[in-house]
């Protein structure tokens, strides 16, 4: 049995420990906006926050998680997070939506821990968040903009 809190709910899985908790929270939770990409952490599709910090979910087993704070895409809702999805809207980041939770829960985290990132500091944030359609530009525009709206 693990318990751990997603997105402000207390949850309790009696599944396999080593069971990933990319699909403890699509299977089990029925959270499908998480999505799976490449099943090695290498493509960031997957990428929810524990206790803050973005994480791979596919390579993450749940008893590793135990009692730990799960934040994904359905319920991210900080300033920061508003002003990330507003940014990407306003410029057509997205296209085919694969990467897209995982780029907007790694550009969110990026903006609440450096409001003020520089291209390097967006590079090496978004580093391992692939985009299939190649929309590496707008997306650093998009944080880049995001950034600017936080400052009024």
């Amino acid at each position: 049995m693990t318990k751990f809190i997603v997105n402000g709910q207390e949850r309790e899985l009696n599944i396999d420990p080593e069971t990933p908790l990319l699909w403890a929270l699509r299977d089990e939770l029925r959270l499908t906006g998480t999505k799976f990409g490449c099943g090695a952490a290498q493509c960031g599709a997957c990428t929810v926050w524990v206790d803050g910090v973005p994480t791979r979910s596919c390579v993450t087993p749940i008893e590793d998680i135990a009692g730990a704070t799960i934040t994904t895409i359905e319920a991210v809702d900080t300033p920061e997070a508003k002003a990330v999805q507003a940014a990407w809207a306003a410029i057509d980041v997205p296209q085919c939506g694969w990467c897209q939770s995982g780029q907007i829960m790694a550009a969110t985290a990026l903006l609440a821990e450096n409001p003020a990132p520089t291209d390097e500091d967006i590079d090496a944030a978004m580093e391992g968040n692939a985009c299939r359609c190649a929309t590496y530009v707008r997306i650093r525009q998009a944080i880049h903009n995001a950034a600017d709206a936080l400052k009024g």
